[in-house]
């Protein structure tokens, strides 16, 4: 899924439906990291993906967080 409609499917959702995809993201990336370790790894690429779709989901948090505040 390219990046841009990751970030509009993820301001589509309600706050607890990003709060449970940010929770299966760092349970994906704990895996991959813990793959990595063992060497069993081979598409080590994902691990960057997962870290910034991480990184969209809480800055979509963040936003829907300032729009209810003012």
């Amino acid at each position: 899924m390219k990046s841009k409609d990751f970030t509009n499917n993820l301001q589509g959702m309600s706050v607890d439906e990003l709060n449970d995809e940010l929770v299966a993201a760092k349970k994906e990336l704990f895996n991959l990291r813990f793959q990595n370790a063992t060497n069993q790894l081979d598409n080590t690429s994902r691990i960057k993906e997962v870290r910034r779709n991480i990184a969209r989901i809480q800055t979509v948090l963040t936003q829907n967080k300032s729009t209810v505040e003012a």
